[in-house]
């Protein structure tokens, strides 16, 4: 099979392209070849080496991928040959051919393309954890989201109005702010012409909101602290900003609120139960056309550096995917 193979970290124009043997499911694995696979913020940062987990040399790329299984190992009961499926990986997603574990695979939608599933699962699945088990989120409630039009910020945003929360997308640009309201977002702030805080307050009647959903980080981490209520609940997702936040913890003890960190992988590893719970309620709620999983460009594997631009320049709507 072909994959895209990291030898050195570094600038993702030194990965290449080759050829690999295929991979062979264990006993609890699921085989399948790959039609597409998201990429994500966190593939440019393990690339470039610096992510929180640097993957032993060589490595192929892409935790998440859809696709149609080719063979199961011997403990699996949940999957046969012929099922369409998303796989959530540790690695080995930018290539033809990959296997999962059973317990980290889902059936594919059957209202989903290819390309929609893999901008789905890691997008979705890192959101509705965070709002549902990391801020407890009910309806009515008033969820901040930075970032909204990136693949899990544009999730939030869909998710959180599904959800019944009143929806306050900000993103750098007015283009993102009208691919977040194609989402679902009630109000618009463009961080780069307005106090994020001043905005936030303003649309709130000076309230603040219940809850933050924060993949950038940097700068913006303290301003949007600043614009919770009381006891609101503010979640770190990520720092696609380049910048981890250092914020004075006193903000948190004056509203009583609370910081919750949020990593889907490792959450998802060790809460199976809770996991396929999740994905269950998202599959219901696609099915029901209650939230609408898109991806905005598609990139074939040789045109990996194209793809993995777009996400580092931070130039991406949505979810970028690689398709084979």
């Amino acid at each position: 099979m072909r994959a895209l193979v990291c030898r050195n970290y570094g600038p993702v124009e030194d990965m290449a392209v080759e050829e690999r043997e295929d991979p062979v499911p264990g006993d609890d694995q699921v085989a399948f070849d790959i039609r597409a696979a998201g990429l994500n913020f966190a593939d440019v940062l393990v690339v470039a080496g610096k992510y929180q987990v640097r993957p032993p040399l060589p490595f192929v790329p892409g935790n998440e991928a859809s696709g149609i299984v080719t063979a199961v190992g011997n403990n699996v009961s949940r999957f046969r040959p012929g099922d369409r499926v998303i796989g959530a990986l540790r690695g080995g997603a930018f290539a033809e051919k990959a296997v999962v574990d059973e317990r980290l695979t889902i059936p594919l939608p059957d209202s989903m393309s290819f390309e929609e599933g893999a901008a789905y699962s890691v997008a979705y699945g890192t959101s509705y954890h965070a709002l549902r088990q990391g801020a407890r989120l009910q309806p009515g409630e008033t969820v901040l989201v930075l970032g909204a039009a990136g693949g899990v910020g544009y999730a939030a945003v869909d998710l959180a109005r599904a959800m019944g929360a009143k929806v306050i997308a900000a993103a750098s640009s007015d283009e993102k702010l009208q691919f977040a309201k194609q989402a679902g977002a009630d109000e618009l702030v463009n961080y780069t012409t307005t106090p994020l805080k001043d905005a936030v307050k303003e649309l709130t009647d000076g309230d603040g909101v219940d809850v933050v959903y924060d993949p950038v980080g940097g700068e913006l981490a303290e301003q949007a602290l600043r614009a919770t209520a009381w006891h609101g609940r503010y979640l770190v997702i990520g720092f696609a900003s380049g910048d981890i936040p250092r914020v004075p913890l006193n903000l948190a003890l004056l509203k009583e609120a609370s910081i919750v960190g949020v990593w889907y992988g490792p959450w998802a590893e060790r809460h199976n139960d809770e996991l396929q719970r999740n994905v269950a309620e998202l599959n219901a709620m696609v099915e029901a056309g209650a939230i609408r999983p898109r991806y905005s460009e598609a990139f074939p594997l040789d045109d990996f550096a194209d793809a993995f631009r777009v996400i580092a320049e931070r130039r991406v709507l949505g979810k970028v995917v690689i398709t084979n």
